[in-house]
């Protein structure tokens, strides 16, 4: 097991980590290794190497961490939201959340940066169908249109998963994040988690995908902390849910990575050539006992 593996495992588990063990798992790590073994300075790079580091407890002492922080909190970062471009137009719902998960696992859930994040959120992201947001720049009309008169279902799923990350590093100690967790979890429900209402297809390419760590695409490792995070596992819509994870296990507790998103700024922390520990890890922590 990766040293940053049992760094994360330890954190999940609250358990106090001495400042040495810390700066030693860290620098054992491959996967740290890896990650902070090369650099380019433009904002996808830095966007989704910050998704990939934010998945290591303590990540944010490296050198090489505070470095991307900065980039973002300089180039993307914006009184309105995160932009994936630094362009108040190019604020859209699954990069704002995915830069407002990544800042708060990082130790920045009161930072101004998260807050502005959270503000959109709470302010322009609609989690129902036929509901208009009064946010008027025209990115959210891109790439197949944001929030439409059937809202983008990525960008529901990962504000969703934003949001429940925020509410758990500040001891749900938000009324309105709750309420809007509610929401958009009761909308993803109606959908069987991954099922379009029309004809039970997948509605997203690589949302039945084991995909870590997370890029832009809705991933069937999304939808298991989703349901896992907010004991949906009880309801029975989601048992289409329960029926691919026990499919996509090549035996009763192993998983493989499916998709490896294509970018250099994103390095998945396993192969696909063999069990992934990082998603056994994540499947284990937000799976229900019996299922």
């Amino acid at each position: 097991m990766d040293s940053a593996l049992q760094l994360r495992a330890k954190f999940d588990a609250n358990k106090l980590v001495e400042e040495n063990d810390i700066e030693s798992l860290l620098d054992q790590s491959k996967v740290v290794q890896k990650l902070t073994s090369d650099y380019e300075e433009n904002a996808f790079f830095n966007l989704f190497r910050l998704m990939c580091l934010s998945e290591i407890p303590y990540a944010e002492r490296l050198p090489y961490t505070e470095n991307i922080i900065a980039f973002i909190s300089n180039r993307l970062a914006l009184p309105e939201g995160f932009s994936y471009t630094g362009s108040v137009n190019y604020i859209v719902p699954c990069y704002n959340a995915m830069l407002l998960e990544a800042y708060t696992r990082l130790g920045k859930a009161a930072s101004q940066e998260v807050q502005n994040a959270l503000s959109w959120i709470k302010q322009y992201q609609v989690f129902e169908r036929n509901q208009s947001t009064s946010w008027k720049y025209d990115g959210i009309c891109k790439h197949g249109g944001c929030m439409k008169a059937a809202p983008c279902y990525i960008g529901i799923g990962k504000t969703v998963r934003a949001l429940i990350t925020y509410a758990e590093f500040t001891n749900h100690s938000h009324e309105t994040v709750e309420a809007l967790i509610k929401k958009g979890t009761e909308y993803m429900l109606r959908h069987n988690m991954y099922q379009r209402l029309s004809n039970h297809t997948p509605i997203s390419a690589h949302i039945t995908d084991i995909v870590f760590p997370q890029a832009y695409m809705l991933s069937l490792t999304d939808l298991v902390y989703i349901a896992g995070k907010t004991n949906l596992w009880g309801d029975s819509r989601t048992k289409p849910l329960k029926e691919l994870i026990n499919h996509k296990a090549f035996d009763k507790d192993n998983w493989e990575i499916d998709y490896i998103y294509n970018h250099k700024g994103y390095k998945a922390f396993d192969t696909k050539r063999k069990a992934s520990e990082w998603v056994g890890y994540i499947f284990h922590s937000n799976l229900p006992a019996e299922r």
